[in-house]
């Protein structure tokens, strides 16, 4: 067995470190999708470019992530569908594309679909014992297979899991805890109760399959309500506290310092962006095409880096702009998006460069 990636603070300062011992501030790219290569309009490109190999294109994608300066595959799930009915997003990928891929990677796990985006799913009763035996499955299935694999940063669980917040489209299925819980003494102890007893179940689930790699834990929404309580229960059973933020730099810089000041454990932006929208579309979903905006990006890196525990960032991509996020850096023909492109390689290899000085 080999060695896999750890966590450690050196000089006061928190880093991801590899398995040769080197350390690692990991610049993700999240959401990466063939499909929108095959739309109509793209004109037969997957064939003609790939050859309908998923392996051949894994490859291209990850020369062009290492081009551009990213070190990470983060969360590789895309948004596919957004309406009233349905937001779902890509398959995640699966151990052999990982290894066509041969960088280094997160993985996410289906403990829950909690999401705060997911708006058919009905939420799950943590406390039950099915719960705990679908825990052991999604590990048996998932973790076991990657139990071994050095390229392997560690797991993340939910996506913007919904502890105590809801939406408009969210509001019929409830949070996953009462938020009265948060009124009272009493309640904010069942709180407590409920959030370990998940962050134990999953941990220990994960453990069972996989003693190698790192937890990540719940990638929580930084702009919601999120009880100190959750927080301090997962601090026994994650390795990083990882976090969605999106907003103005010094909103990002706030919220992430704060949690990073909480318990002094490294921290991850594991999902942000800044957009330039056309038109001056502010809509969600998007009715146009938007572009990453740089200056947004570059601003966000340098507030992150003065944040000793923060051990990284994972762009809300996507690798390829399909029609529901209208945002990428390689266009549905495969074009590459060469505004977006040139300036955040120039600002992934400053990070690069920061990391090894």
């Amino acid at each position: 067995m080999g060695a896999f990636y750890t966590i450690e603070k050196r000089d006061g300062r928190w880093w991801f470190v590899t398995p040769t011992g080197a350390r690692f501030w990991s610049i993700g790219m999240n959401h990466i999708d063939s499909a929108a290569l095959r739309y109509t309009e793209s004109d037969g490109v997957w064939e003609r470019e790939f050859g309908n190999s998923h392996e051949q294109w894994l490859r291209a994608v990850a020369d062009d992530l290492r081009d551009w300066g990213f070190n990470t595959i983060g969360w590789t799930q895309e948004v596919v569908i957004i309406t009233d009915g349905y937001h779902r997003h890509s398959r995640p990928f699966t151990y052999e594309e990982y290894q066509w891929a041969d960088m280094p990677y997160c993985h996410l796990l289906p403990f829950t679909e909690a999401h705060q985006w997911q708006v058919e799913v009905r939420m799950p009763d943590l406390m039950s014992d099915d719960f705990e035996e679908w825990c052991d499955y999604v590990a048996r299935d998932e973790c076991a297979r990657l139990r071994d694999d050095p390229k392997l940063i560690g797991y993340f669980y939910c996506d913007c899991p919904q502890w105590v917040h809801t939406s408009s489209a969210t509001e019929w299925r409830g949070s996953l805890v009462d938020p009265d819980l948060l009124e009272s003494e009493a309640g904010r102890r069942e709180l407590s109760a409920i959030a370990e007893h998940y962050y134990r179940v999953t941990h220990d689930a994960i453990r069972r399959y996989d003693p190698n790699h790192l937890i990540l834990g719940d990638r929580w929404e930084a702009n919601a309500v999120l009880p100190e309580e959750v927080v301090q229960a997962a601090l026994p059973y994650v390795d990083v506290l990882s976090f969605q933020c999106f907003g103005t730099v010094e909103n990002i810089a706030t919220k992430i310092r704060y949690w990073a000041d909480f318990a002094d454990r490294p921290v991850l932006l594991a999902d942000a962006a800044g957009h330039i929208r056309a038109h001056s579309d502010a809509n969600w979903p998007p009715t146009a095409d938007r572009l990453h905006d740089t200056d947004h990006y570059r601003q966000v890196m340098n507030a992150l880096w003065d944040i000793p525990q923060c051990v990284g960032y994972h762009l809300c991509g996507a690798y390829i702009k399909n029609n529901a996020r209208k945002c990428g850096f390689r266009d549905r023909a495969n074009t590459q998006i060469h505004e977006t492109v040139a300036e955040i390689r120039a600002v992934n290899t400053e990070m690069q460069r920061r990391q090894t000085s």
